[in-house]
């Protein structure tokens, strides 16, 4: 059993780099992807823990592309801190999101709400800082009964504290994995549209980009979509991979491992994902 989609404190989790390895240890898992949101820092602390438990430890990131049919992240694989051209994009997508943060924070105290930036750096950790932890933040104040609420509410697009951060297409952020040495897969496929029909066809245009795989074994996702998505993958010749998307307290129903208790990603999905890797390495030589 893997998990190869798992959030710290160091973006929207709840939880230290390093716990996240040892909740992945305690369920079993032979390997761990680390995959916090436009960011790599959490991997040096989570990989010196997963040397210490013997656990693998997969580099991953999760980075957000613009897709106005729904939503569209992209999971990237094997890249790191020192891995160019991708570490100096997501310096900038970091900037961005700091920029955004704070543009939220004005229109909420134009509109009444009393909340600082320094409420939110306290809320997350002091990196990362996201819409998770404006919806925790409002959960505390009163001003919503619950996390989805403040997203349903005023966070999401077309609410009245959305605001738009930079993002790059898909195409663009699968290129820029493939020349960062990466492997991109797409997460939660069912995001990228209300119309389940027409899935299909994205997938089939980002294969096309160089996508190496599709999230088929997602922590939410029932059994029936499961195996629609894996029948997906091998119709296309791509990778079935998955995780329990686990954000601790911020996604308290996902369990690293088990996701809701019935999500068993084979270990087999790592590796062929190494294969599509050394693939490419072989083609780039």
């Amino acid at each position: 059993m893997i998990d190869l989609h798992t959030h710290s404190r160091i973006s929207d989790g709840s939880e230290s780099p390093a716990h996240v390895v040892e909740l992945a240890k305690a369920a079993g898992c032979s390997a761990l992807a680390l995959t916090d949101h436009d960011r790599f820092d959490g991997l040096a602390e989570a990989r010196q823990r997963s040397e210490e438990l013997d656990i693998e430890l997969v580099p991953g990131v999760e980075i957000s592309c613009h897709w106005n049919v729904g939503t569209m992240h992209m999971l990237v694989y094997f890249v790191d801190q020192r891995s160019a051209p991708i570490a100096g994009t997501l310096v900038e997508m970091q900037m961005a999101r700091e920029d955004r943060n704070r543009k939220i924070i004005a229109l909420m105290n134009s509109n009444g709400i009393d909340i600082s930036y320094e409420e939110l750096a306290e809320e997350g950790g002091g990196s990362g800082l996201g819409k998770p932890h404006f919806a925790r933040l409002m959960v505390r104040k009163g001003i919503v009964s619950n996390l989805q609420e403040a997203f349903d509410k005023y966070l999401e697009k077309g609410r009245p504290y959305y605001v738009h951060k930079i993002t790059y297409s898909p195409e663009e952020m699968i290129d820029l994995a493939l020349r960062s040495g990466g492997v991109p897969v797409l997460a939660h496929p069912y995001s990228v549209s209300a119309d389940e029909k027409l899935i299909p066809e994205y997938v089939e245009k980002w294969v096309d980009a160089g996508l190496a795989g599709i999230e088929a074994y997602y922590g939410r996702y029932i059994p029936a979509q499961r195996r629609t998505l894996i029948d997906l993958a091998k119709s296309l010749d791509i990778v079935a991979t998955g995780g329990s998307d686990f954000h601790g307290e911020y996604k308290p129903d996902l369990s690293v491992g088990v996701g809701r208790g019935d999500l068993l990603v084979p270990g087999e999905a790592l590796d062929a994902l190494k294969d599509r890797r050394r693939i490419k390495t072989r083609k780039d030589a």
